[in-house]
Order: C-alpha cells, then sequence, then structure tokens
C-alpha cells in the first residue's frame, strides 16, 4: 500500500529544508508526530527519530532510522512495528521560488494485506496531509 500527498510551498527550497530536518522545532510546526526525540538535532543518515503518533486515541510510538539524506531533495527513514515495514520518503523539488514536498510512504505485512481494524490507511493519509500543512505554515 502507497500513501502518496503532495503540498507546495511558497518559500524556496533551502528554507523549506531548514525547517523540515532541523527536529529540535518541530514541536514548533509539527501537530502530528509528539514527542519527537532524535539522535541528534537534524535529520541525519543512519540516526533514530523516535516519536509518538495517534491515530485514534492511543498513541502509537514508533523509532524509525533515517537511511538517506540529500540535502535539499530527499529523506527518507524506515521502521517496523506491530508486523508492518514502513518506509516515508519525503521529495524537496523548487518550482519559480515555490518548493514542491511529496510524502509517500509505502506499507508492506500482514496487517496491510486485511487493512479494516488493523490498518487505517484513511486516517494515515489524513495525518499525513496534516503534516504538510503544518509544514506549509512553519515554513511561509
Amino acid at each position: 500500500m502507497v500513501i502518496e500527498e503532495t503540498v507546495v510551498i511558497h518559500a524556496g527550497i533551502e528554507e523549506v529544508w531548514k525547517t523540515f530536518v532541523d527536529l529540535s522545532c518541530w514541536k514548533d510546526w509539527n501537530t502530528v508526530l509528539e514527542d519527537v526525540r532524535p539522535s541528534t538535532g537534524k535529520i541525519a543518515e543512519g540516526r533514530h527519530l523516535r516519536c509518538c503518533m495517534r491515530p485514534f486515541a492511543f498513541p502509537l510510538h514508533f523509532d524509525p532510522v533515517v537511511s538517506e539524506v540529500v540535502r535539499p531533495e530527499r529523506v527518507v527513514w524506515s521502521g517496523r512495528k506491530y508486523g508492518i515495514r514502513a518506509r516515508h520518503e519525503f521529495i524537496f523539488k523548487e518550482n519559480n521560488g515555490d518548493t514542491t514536498v511529496t510524502s509517500r510512504e509505502t506499507f508492506q505485512g500482514l496487517p496491510v494485506i486485511f487493512s479494516g481494524l488493523f490498518f487505517p490507511a484513511g486516517r494515515i493519509r489524513e495525518l499525513t496531509v496534516l503534516m504538510l500543512r503544518d509544514l506549509k505554515k512553519a515554513a511561509e
């Protein structure tokens, strides 16, 4: 299963990139991922990113590993939880002074195959859109 969403941010790619990779500021703008505790202050390859999200009432804690950082074009992290393998890619492209950010999440595993109550794809999509809107507001 793939969930992909895009937002156009009216700011240069360097400003958007700086906002996104500085994890110490996520608490100021990111309403989706709570309690972000990076192993360093910025997103970096090979580092863990501990955080929490609430797809429903209960918290879901996860600890993905950043596998790729290509400045200022792409960040990829991945992890496993409850039988689900997830890969989350953020792609940044500049166009006439604006920046397009695409979030592409790929999920695999039995809970995804059986979906329904085990994997709330619609809610994950809502949270993805919200996070992109949060980033837009913070960078503009």
